[in-house]
């Protein structure tokens, strides 16, 4: 695309060795950029002094940002910006587009006034506040659904845009169920073991078989000792991920707060039916199709989607691609350049 720059610089505070849908669309992303032809640069908190995110420990903090980052956005020559989340590298980043007067994208990847509202109390309208003033500057701000976009448009945000997720259709597919030798049906969850997931939704109901949850988080240690039945098998990726993914029944997904939620699109790779609230995410990805089943009643949704036909939840995760994805944020980037410089 003739309008793009060469070189794209994304800055990142979620990155690798984090495990995480943010981490995960942002590799997968500036892999099928790379294929374009575009040089692709992720700056993320490896390469700062950091230190660990009070409560999640696992999320480091870049402390030296403000004034090492702009060496190395000034290194990378003409490039174009994509400012992904809203932490110091975020912010440092922003403030170095606006004192140079460069053009920049942001993303909206989580709930984040939702995520700080149900660790601390914060309110969340003060959470948004900031954070429409963060994204105010952007050229434009994506989004992963259309249900998000009308969500902060409602909520004052400006100048959004669409920006997808993808799947992996050759990592994710359907295997044996037998990998897990647990009683059936086998009821999953993988993800973040964190308070804003709401898992004890999930692990509270009364349901047959057995429940396992796929992770890590700050909750994993208080959600072991008091759900004891429940298998916890730790943080799994790559195939021996995809081998859990198969082996379920049927994916829950409880949580209220994610935007999209990646682990949707690989559970029904996999053959795997989504049991979920009617909340963002879910009703962008699963809707009315037959791959899942959304109800207020978490477990009415559960026992539903066990009837589902595992070959039509495959067939609706085929509709995503991360070369599609790859493209819509190309797009973006295309049109956000075409815009007067931040002042």
């Amino acid at each position: 695309m003739k309008d793009v720059p060469s070189k794209l610089t994304i800055i990142s505070d979620a990155w690798f060795p984090q495990i995480n849908g943010v981490v995960r669309t942002l590799d997968r992303t500036a892999g099928e950029l790379t294929k374009l032809g575009l040089d692709v640069d992720v700056i993320g908190p490896e390469r700062f002094r950091t230190i660990p995110c009070p409560t999640y420990p696992e999320i480091r903090l870049a402390l030296d940002a403000l004034w090492k980052l702009p060496k190395m956005l000034d290194a990378r020559g003409d490039t174009s910006f994509h400012i992904a989340t809203e932490g110091p590298l975020g912010m440092a980043a922003r403030r170095y587009c606006l004192k140079r007067g460069k053009s920049f994208i942001t993303s909206f990847h989580t709930r984040f006034p939702e995520y700080v509202h149900a660790r601390c109390g914060f309110p969340v309208d003060w959470t948004y506040a900031w954070l429409r003033r963060f994204h105010g500057k952007a050229a434009t701000t994506m989004v992963t659904t259309e249900s998000m976009r009308r969500d902060l448009d409602r909520k004052g945000f400006k100048n959004l845009s669409i920006w997808s997720r993808g799947v992996d259709t050759t990592l994710f597919t359907p295997g044996e169920k037998a990998f897990l030798d647990l009683p059936r049906p086998i009821f999953m969850n993988v993800g973040r073991v964190a308070v804003e997931k709401n898992l004890r939704a999930f692990l509270d109901l009364s349901l047959p078989g057995s429940k396992v949850i796929v992770g890590d988080g700050p909750q994993l240690e208080e959600l072991k000792a008091d759900y004891p039945e429940v298998v916890f098998t730790g943080a799994k990726v790559g195939e021996e991920l995809a081998q859990h993914f198969s082996a379920a029944d049927v994916f829950v997904f409880p949580s209220k707060t994610d935007t999209f939620g990646l682990v949707l699109l690989e559970a029904l790779a996999c053959g795997v039916p989504v049991a979920a609230l009617p909340v963002t995410g879910p009703i962008d990805v699963i809707g009315d199709s037959p791959a899942g089943v959304l109800d207020n009643d978490l477990r009415t949704a559960c026992l539903g989607a066990l009837k589902a036909n595992p070959a039509k939840c495959r067939e609706h995760a085929l509709k995503f691609s991360w070369e599609a994805c790859a493209q819509q944020h190309l797009e973006n980037l295309a049109a956000a350049l075409m815009t007067p410089k931040a002042a």
